[in-house]
């Protein structure tokens, strides 16, 4: 569910001792956009507390606003990652997860919310029974997202969730499968619609 708020209404709600930020989206970035993504990150730095704020490391969106965050707070950024050792260089967060080091087997339900990606069924079912290659390893990326989102027995779930979309093919591909988690688990959502409205 998209949800409209301000920025003040946004950090009163939220920023409290637990929360969690998702801060993500699409790997292609405007070139016009990039500064904003870093600023956007900064200010929910700079006037926070207690928020943490969490993506999941990828080029583009991921990575300009962790850059913006570790600018003022790397100390509340967290990663998690598809496998050890995922994009190292420019993984600038003080905390990550990767999936090499989660018992899948006993997330059920990371499994199965997984699994409403019909394009990726067959290959997680690979992937959590073992099966490790070039093409299962696209899988990792799915369940990675929805780890994101919902969480595991030791990682919390998200409060909420901060994306940058591609406006013209809304809520598609990896970005658009976290969006749809969010959704299930009534994590609210907002994309640039709203929050470029915060940087004014």
């Amino acid at each position: 569910m998209e949800v409209l708020l301000t920025l003040d209404d946004f950090i009163q709600k939220y920023d409290f001792k637990g929360s969690v930020v998702l801060l993500e989206g699409k790997r292609d970035v405007a070139d016009a956009d990039k500064s904003k993504l870093i600023d956007l990150g900064k200010l929910l730095a700079e006037q926070t507390e207690h928020m943490i704020f969490r993506s999941g490391n990828a080029d583009g969106a991921d990575y300009h606003f962790s850059k913006g965050v570790a600018e003022v707070d790397a100390a509340r950024l967290e990663v998690i990652i598809p496998y050890s050792g995922h994009r190292k260089k420019a993984n600038v967060a003080n905390k990550t997860y990767d999936l090499d080091n989660i018992d899948l087997e006993g997330e059920k339900d990371v499994i199965e919310q997984s699994m409403k990606n019909k394009e990726m069924k067959n290959l997680i079912s690979e992937y959590v029974s073992g099966v490790k290659n070039r093409n299962t390893i696209k899988a990792a990326y799915i369940i990675r997202d929805t780890v994101k989102v919902i969480g595991t027995s030791s990682i919390p779930k998200a409060s909420f969730a901060i994306f940058y979309d591609d406006l013209d093919k809304p809520k598609t591909g990896g970005t658009g499968h976290t969006m749809l988690v969010c959704e299930q688990n009534d994590i609210p959502v907002i994309n640039q619609k709203t929050w470029f409205e915060w940087l004014k």
